[in-house]
């Protein structure tokens, strides 16, 4: 990681390089998430089986390998793989693969317990795991992606270690729909003979390969969702001493990507002035609000927020002192300790929402919880993304589109309805992406209550608060099935 960072300071972007790199002498991530855990563990030592806490606390499997790849000039080169299974009190275990320089055996046990911890707190039935690879796909062709995706589909299969009822990969940092259907095609490929739902082996894929309408800004509009609930709570906006509701309220966001992108979007659609957003190569902010649609347009063209017309502040040096800015919410949505001891008293903002994994270092969280800022924890805001998944998982279980069985008597019901109540009009039943769109504002509702009312009756932070209601799910699930006794 220290090499990676000293890379980015040479060639691609110092100041964010820098951003990190603070907190290196800070515990690694992996050690970030027991100390949370540990935090909460130890306020439930009374509750909790020591034996079973650690249980809990610990990951199941990790697996390293390597891939050979022959690159476009012949070449062969070796890449470093890795696959975490945290838990098994629920399965299929499910988490991301990513495509990243620093992707090594703690991130990976680290992001695979996150998951866990993720689904124990929206109620979604998976167990955490994560998988990665430790590369450069900006370096690397499409043909040689395709072949990397396919090797890494092959070992994981060899090795048990992927499957619709074990193990269910995702999109992740570096990858998206086009590798989750390279995977989905591999593994449909060697099993769909012999496995029906051989296509529920990953999420996150395109519609034409079993995804689902609304997978791809789950995060991101999972993210607006559990803020836009918080901030209709009247307790919380005077914890917090804000005014109801999320018109008008000021958004920074660090991460202009998949997930920041679509947050962004839906907290401008819904009235919020987005002020800031901040790249890896640059920012931009403007305290009126940025025009959002017209930025995530010149993003695309110019991959760079310098320049930006609507902008009153543009730049491609200093732009992380774009997050420093005071506003009302600030949704990291980049990486890992974003948000550390040697930044955190420069952060002004009344609610930090975590929709990248991991932001905050434990040092960071101390200083934020002393002073009264509140961390919405990315267990909770950024399960958008693995709720829908479980959507999708379910639609390619059952083998039809979501919605199709009931659209035309849903359609017919409440015109015939409409009819007898003497109104005329033709009514339609909901597409995939409404009924997708309205569970998953459900789910998030109903975990984002659950975890502010036990915080706030505890009197302990939304993190903390949220690692005990899933410390005691977990052991619930474990106490009432036993522990398993492995066959030899």
């Amino acid at each position: 990681f220290p090499d990676m960072l000293s890379h980015l300071r040479k060639v691609n972007a110092p100041q964010f390089a820098r951003a990190f790199s603070a907190a290196l002498d800070e515990p690694n991530f992996l050690e970030q998430t027991a100390q949370f855990f540990n935090v909460a563990a130890d306020r439930m030592k009374t509750q909790v089986d020591p034996g079973l806490m650690e249980v809990i606390k610990g990951c199941n499997t990790l697996i390293r390998f390597n891939i050979p790849v022959r690159r476009d000039n012949g070449e062969i080169e070796v890449l470093q793989a890795y696959r975490a299974q945290h838990s098994y009190h629920r399965l299929p275990c499910k988490g991301g693969i990513r495509y990243a320089l620093d992707v090594e055996a703690q991130e990976v046990e680290a992001l695979a317990t996150l998951m866990t911890y993720k689904t124990a707190c929206t109620d979604v039935p998976f167990g955490g795991g994560k998988g990665g690879i430790c590369m450069d796909p900006k370096k690397y062709s499409e043909a040689e992606l395709e072949r990397i995706t396919r090797r890494y589909t092959i070992e994981l299969s060899k090795k048990g270690f992927i499957g619709p009822s074990v193990d269910v990969p995702a999109p992740d940092m570096g990858t998206g729909p086009r590798e989750m259907a390279w995977m989905k095609d591999t593994y449909h490929t060697i099993y769909g003979e012999k496995d029906v739902n051989s296509s529920a082996i990953c999420t996150g894929k395109p519609l034409s390969q079993g995804g689902i309408d609304g997978r791809n800004e789950a995060t991101g509009l999972g993210t607006f969702y559990c803020i836009r609930e918080l901030l209709s709570n009247r307790e919380f906006c005077e914890h917090t001493k804000m005014s109801l509701g999320v018109a008008g309220k000021s958004v920074i966001i660090q991460g202009f990507g998949n997930v920041g992108s679509w947050a962004a979007q839906f907290f401008h659609e819904s009235g919020s002035k987005v002020t800031g957003i901040i790249e890896y190569n640059s920012g931009c902010y403007n305290p009126d609000g940025l025009d959002i649609p017209a930025l995530q347009k010149w993003w695309a063209e110019k991959k760079t927020l310098k320049g930006f017309p609507g902008a009153k502040e543009s730049t491609e040096t200093d732009f992380m002192e774009i997050m420093y800015k005071e506003c009302d919410v600030l949704i990291p949505a980049a990486t890992e300790r974003s948000l550390n001891k040697d930044n955190c008293q420069k952060i002004k903002t009344k609610v930090i929402g975590e929709a990248a994994n991991g932001p905050t270092t434990f040092l960071a969280e101390e200083h934020f919880n002393k002073i009264g800022t509140v961390v919405v924890p990315d267990m909770l805001i950024n399960a958008g993304g693995v709720i829908v998944s479980y959507f999708e998982w379910l639609k390619n279980i059952e083998h039809v589109r979501m919605g199709r069985l009931m659209k035309g008597w849903d359609a017919k019901s409440k015109t015939e309805l409409a009819s007898a109540l003497g109104s005329k009009g033709t009514f339609e039943g909901p597409s995939e992406k409404d009924i997708v769109y309205t569970a998953l504002e459900e789910v998030m509702r109903t975990s984002t209550d659950e975890v502010w009312n036990y915080s706030k009756g505890k009197g302990v932070s939304m993190r903390t608060g949220s690692y005990e209601l899933v410390i005691a799910k977990i052991a619930q699930a474990y106490s009432d099935a036993g522990i398993t006794i492995q066959l030899s």
